[in-house]
């Protein structure tokens, strides 16, 4: 028989088969909740101070890098760059900003200034449309984009920024021309290239194999300190999975926003990738603020949290059907918390500061009556189970405590007639 020590308690069959994950030893994440994660159409731009108190959420959780924001799109931007900036100089913090910018001085230079003004230093995200379809649209010239490319960077490296190069739409673009400008880009000083599903188009064997192309590329350029980024988004829902697939290929640091928040439907939330990537051991941080921070976000930005919300919604770790909830409650018995915690979840509520939940509802048996009763105090009776069971069944709906309270109080009311 099993014991909670034993590791076949849960077998894994990604470590079995002839599909098996390559993963690497840690991977970097780089929070685009301030600057992509506000250009989805349907959000807030909030004040700098609750951008600050996000920064702090974002340090908290061992996050690396963050998007401060795009300051050659106008004043508000601009000083709510300069806030940030000001507010990690100030407090020692560890993360480090990023900001965006196209391949054009005239958004490089504020980048410029920002450092200069706040002595912290920025890496200018450079980005320029890559793929045949957005070079159609833009009627662009492949020597056109070579040399917006190799003039921009030698702008930033010049002011003294670090670059990372950005191929918008990378995962539609052609080898044959990605091949040229990530050389370039790469010649003239970036140390960081962000290969992008811009319209979230890509499936994860493409992620990887595009991954692993750029890989094999910089081998041959002799670059392999050049660092790879992954920028997803979720059109096809399959975010989180091409996420994972860049990792595995490797890619160094990977792309999200609070709750996916971005434009049109948004990018990989950052609370599935911190989750994921601890349950895959390559990161191990403290998620205790995770609620907080997209909490936080979700009012800022006036985005509601969906109450089936992976990790942070209402809904995650709460259940009201009697087989989940008699197992959840035999092992809670066994005073094996971290079993309960995991024997109906994929993911430990204990991680995120949460517990598992155990709600009365038209599913459920006599043991989810006996737990919540016993969770508050209440003494429990064959009488008082029944007479809330019987009600449940007949119910639409999960139970609130103000229903079950009435309950326990009809009851004991009755209990005190017959006597």
């Amino acid at each position: 028989m099993a014991t909670p020590g034993d590791d076949n308690l849960i077998h894994d069959w990604a470590e079995m088969g002839p599909r098996r994950a390559q993963w690497p030893a840690h991977v970097m994440i780089d929070d685009e909740t301030l600057r992509d994660g506000l250009q989805s159409p349907s959000v807030f731009d909030p004040p700098a101070e609750t951008k600050i108190r996000i920064l702090h959420l974002m340090e908290s959780f061992g996050i690396e890098t963050a998007d401060v924001g795009l300051p050659g799109a106008g004043p508000r931007q601009r000083e709510a760059v300069l806030r940030l900036c000001r507010e990690i100089s100030d407090q020692r913090m560890r993360i480090r900003p990023n900001c965006a910018a196209r391949t054009l001085m005239v958004d490089i230079q504020p980048i410029a200034e920002a450092t200069q003004l706040t002595g912290v230093s920025i890496e200018a995200c450079l980005f320029i449309g890559s793929s045949p379809i957005r070079q159609y649209a833009e009627e662009w010239q492949l020597e056109q984009m070579v040399r917006h490319t190799r003039e921009a960077i030698h702008f930033a490296v010049g002011e003294g920024l670090k670059v990372m190069y950005v191929t918008e739409d990378t995962v539609r673009s052609s080898p044959e021309h990605l091949r040229v400008l990530l050389t370039v880009a790469i010649e003239a000083g970036a140390e960081r290239v962000c290969l992008c599903d811009t319209c979230g188009a890509a499936t994860p064997h493409g992620v990887f194999n595009l991954v692993a192309w750029v890989r094999a590329l910089l081998d041959s350029l002799h670059a392999q300190t050049v660092g790879i980024d992954w920028h997803g988004h979720r059109d096809r829902g399959l975010d989180l999975a091409n996420s994972l697939a860049a990792i595995e290929a490797g890619a160094t640091r990977v792309h999200g926003t609070a709750l996916g928040i971005g434009e049109r439907v948004g990018n990989t939330p950052i609370e599935q990738l911190l989750v994921n990537l601890r349950l895959l051991g390559l990161r191990n941080d403290d998620l205790t603020h995770l609620p907080e921070y997209v909490q936080v976000v979700s009012q800022a930005t006036r985005v509601p949290i969906s109450f089936n919300t992976p990790i942070v919604g209402r809904d995650a770790f709460r259940t009201a059907t009697g087989v989940h909830a008699a197992a959840v409650i035999k092992a809670q018995n066994k005073g094996q918390e971290r079993l309960a915690d995991q024997v109906y979840s994929g993911v430990p509520a204990s991680w995120i500061g949460r517990a598992q939940e155990i709600e009365i509802g038209p599913m459920s048996g006599n043991s989810n009556v006996q737990h919540y009763l016993a969770a508050r105090g209440i003494p429990e009776t064959p009488e008082l189970t029944k007479s809330i069971i019987e009600h449940a069944k007949k119910s639409t709906h999960i139970l609130s405590e103000d229903e079950v309270l009435e309950l326990v109080r009809r009851t004991s009311v009755r209990a005190r007639a017959s006597m």
